[in-house]
């Protein structure tokens, strides 16, 4: 798991002074109209980091792997990114994103394998290690919409 902390903390410094070197307009504009904006994009990650934050707690002591689903168009929407100030949403990305640094860093080794069930018909079952690796996965492929080219990676 130090691995995969690691490169998080790497990628919360980096990214924390980037995503402030954007311009408010850039931020927010929206590509197309369903589409969303760099700063929805952030949120977006935001929320998945909630989410992740739920599944790395729960599934250390539920006595059944927990079933936490996201919905992601429906959280950046009702968390109204779109309209939220620029340095709150950056400052957000870089508190949820140590702590989520925090509760990996004190998860017991043997939780690793514990499992949290992720999809919407409930049937996904994934490590809690298998998750955290993904959220980094996740969040490059997220980066690289905002920083075209970062990152060399295929995220489905």
């Amino acid at each position: 798991m130090k691995p995969t902390i690691d490169e998080l903390r790497q990628l919360i410094k980096d990214y924390t002074a980037k995503f402030s070197a954007i311009p408010e307009s850039e931020f927010s504009v929206k590509p197309l109209p369903h589409k969303w904006s760099k700063k929805e994009v952030v949120g977006h990650l935001i929320d998945s980091a909630h989410n992740n934050l739920r599944r790395f707690i729960c599934g250390q002591y539920e006595p059944f792997p927990p079933h936490i689903v996201y919905h992601q168009d429906f959280w950046v929407y009702a968390n109204a990114y779109g309209h939220a100030p620029q340095e709150d949403v950056i400052v957000l990305w870089k508190l949820i994103n140590h702590q989520l640094c925090t509760v990996l860093e004190t998860m017991p080794a043997e939780n690793y394998g514990r499992q949290c069930n992720t999809s919407k018909d409930g049937t996904q079952l994934r490590t809690l290690e298998w998750l955290a690796q993904d959220y980094v996965k996740h969040m490059k492929h997220h980066l690289n919409q905002i920083f075209p080219g970062s990152f060399e990676i295929a995220y489905t």
